[in-house]
């Protein structure tokens, strides 16, 4: 067990944000941490790291581990280049590799010595409890498969604050903490560094505590989930689907105590009715436990009735067919292009867009997603060829969108007083509609700037539908959403009539949302309708294809250009020979070991060691022989 929290209780003001809360991590955990925004989670994260102090209960951590943690807001030294940070941040590591290089020179020069070699065993212990021997190695990977590369020489000021998470999480990654805890990991990745982050989370003998509304990566990554609501904390074994399964069946629980209650609770009251017994002072004790069977049977139907919609729309809703208008034309895209000076993010792209299309815009960052929304929206032109357009009336989400950040919910509702609104035509109550979205009432007087990002972005998507649109743009719209949250953003979204298109690298929302994918790859947009976890199946398959030839290619290049050095020349004329000499001297020492009469005069201690000496040596003579020969027989 490497931490146990037990009875943790915080408050935040009146709010009750963990209530005995226990739970323990163990080595190679997968953790999940679900839960709406606000529940606790990112303050449980904290606990663990001593950043926060809970108001009672305690954190218990094994001695001599490591425990980094990715926050939604990295800290880092701004003015060192993304390339400082990495070695700063790793200082650690190459301190360890440092010494060990230091003690091996000094070995080689006393290679008995038995506290030199103690403190290279030490050293090597470390070394490989961060898997550090090929640092270098895996920071070129990891920088490549994160799109750091062209950012190595930038100083940290310059980066927006995705790319300076997507830095932080590299050196975090090359780190490899006992304990690694993430914050919402996938937001700014694209779904090639999702994969590559699932597939080195998976693989990695790092315990992992994370964050995510992402549930494609919930589903891969983790071995278990922990549910936080109301200050209590669920345990639920396996991945996303697997929670969804024990969601419904304690509901089903639920239910039947529920009727159980309700039947006690009338015989109960039936008893209470009489009257006589009940006023005797013996029997104000049972009185008591009907009173809070009473509120507990009140408060059951509307646990029950969130429990069964939040599963509702967790679960997967057939699309409806939309069948007003669905051939109507929005959008001509002829010969469509843009680059950007050299780079090219699209060009001669064909396509028409119908009333009804669901449309889902996919690719990796950076390769003119957003750009290609501005351009059908008109804020910016085409290089090349012509977008033409009905009249339509068009809804827009963005997450740079400005407000002003010192009015209240409830005037930026209704900004010019009052307190009810138009949706779609209707006269409502802002929190009457505002609930919908899981806004509390009190909410209605709190200033935007008070609230979470998740918090805004489902503010500005509030008021987006309270119109009515025959195209929806939207771009990144469930970053910082809570999985509750996105699914009432789904269902809005799919018995939405009009034209939607969307960017998004959440795979499960994409898998759930769209009809057809406009796919980013390599300056061209192509048109797939088939499901997006199928296409990147596909794209994985044709990468590894790729790479496959491509290491047959490098193989088949350095055979016929490649020569041994003059070092590994050597290896092969000399160490033969030094090879026998030492199996000759090891079978005179255990010769020795062997007759009483050597060993009382030389000592076995000495023969012993000096025996043990010759052994190790002879193996690293022979495998770096062994190697040599190897990559000299490829050559032939």
């Amino acid at each position: 067990m490497l931490v146990d929290c037990i009875d943790i209780c915080k408050k935040f003001s009146t709010k009750t944000i963990l209530e005995n809360v226990s739970f323990s991590i163990h080595q190679n955990d997968k953790i999940a941490i679900i839960g709406k925004n606000g529940q606790g989670k990112s303050s449980l994260l904290k606990i663990i790291t001593n950043e926060l102090n809970q108001d009672s209960g305690r954190v218990i951590i094994k001695n001599d581990i490591s425990i980094s943690m990715l926050n939604q807001e990295p800290k880092i030294d701004l003015n060192l280049s993304v390339e400082e940070v990495i070695k700063d941040e790793l200082k650690e590591i190459f301190s360890l590799l440092k010494e060990y290089e230091k003690i091996n020179e000094q070995i080689a020069l006393n290679p008995t010595n038995k506290e030199l070699l103690s403190i290279q065993s030490e050293l090597s212990d470390k070394i490989e409890s961060k898997d550090a021997w090929s640092i270098d190695t895996k920071i070129k990977k990891i920088v490549h498969e994160f799109s750091l590369e062209e950012f190595m020489c930038r100083s940290a000021n310059t980066l927006s604050g995705g790319e300076l998470r997507r830095v932080m999480l590299a050196t975090l990654l090359l780190k490899n903490p006992d304990i690694l805890l993430l914050d919402e990991p996938t937001n700014h990745l694209d779904v090639h560094m999702c994969e590559f982050l699932e597939n080195y989370l998976k693989a990695s003998k790092m315990c992992v505590v994370f964050i995510s509304h992402d549930r494609y990566f919930i589903e891969n990554v983790a071995s278990v989930c922990f549910e936080i609501e109301n200050g209590v904390l669920r345990c639920f074994e396996g991945g996303y689907s697997s929670y969804l399964e024990q969601k419904q069946k304690l509901l089903e629980s639920m239910l039947k105590s529920h009727e159980t209650l309700v039947k006690q609770l009338k015989s109960e009251e039936e008893w209470l009715r009489r009257g006589v017994k009940a006023r005797l002072k013996r029997n104000e004790g049972r009185k008591e436990r009907i009173f809070k069977m009473r509120e507990e049977a009140k408060k059951n139907p509307g646990i029950l009735n969130r429990l069964k919609i939040e599963i509702l729309r967790a679960g997967k809703v057939e699309q409806q067919l939309v069948t007003q208008n669905r051939k109507k034309q929005l959008f001509l895209l002829e010969n469509a292009g843009l680059r950007y000076a050299d780079k090219v993010l699209f060009e001669g792209f064909d396509v028409r867009i119908l009333q009804g299309e669901k449309i889902a815009i996919v690719g990796k960052n950076g390769c003119g997603k957003s750009s290609f929304l501005k351009c059908l929206l008109g804020e910016e032109k085409l290089t090349s060829g012509v977008i033409k357009h009905a009249d339509i009336n068009i809804g827009y989400f963005s997450q740079s969108k400005n407000y002003d950040a010192d009015v209240s919910l409830l005037e930026y509702f209704c900004p010019n007083g009052g307190d009810h609104i138009q949706v779609h035509g209707k006269n409502m109550h802002v929190y009457g509609y505002l609930k919908k979205f899981l806004f509390p009432e009190e909410y209605l007087s709190y200033k935007l700037s008070s609230l979470s990002g998740g918090e805004r972005t489902k503010v500005a998507l509030a008021k987006l539908f309270t119109r009515e649109y025959e195209v929806l743009i939207l771009d990144e719209p469930t970053n910082d959403l809570d999985i509750a949250t996105i699914n009432i953003l789904e269902e809005y979204l799919m018995n939405f009539e009009g034209a939607l298109l969307f960017v998004s690298h959440d795979r499960y929302f994409v898998d759930k949302l769209s009809s057809k994918l406009f796919a980013f790859e390599d300056g061209k947009i192509s048109i797939e309708t088939m499901n997006y976890s199928e296409y990147l199946e596909l794209l994985s398959e044709m990468r590894e294809i790729k790479e496959y030839k491509d290491d047959e290619q490098k193989i088949t290049k350095q055979k016929q250009g490649k020569k041994l050095s003059y070092k590994q020349n050597l290896i092969l004329s000399t160490y033969p020979d030094k090879i026998e000499k030492y199996e000759q001297d090891i079978k005179e020492l255990e010769r020795k070991l062997a007759d009483p009469n050597e060993y009382q005069k030389y000592g076995i201690s000495a023969l012993s060691d000096e025996l043990d000496n010759l052994k190790a040596e002879l193996e690293k003579l022979e495998e770096e022989y062994f190697l040599v020969l190897e990559e000299s027989e490829s050559l032939e």
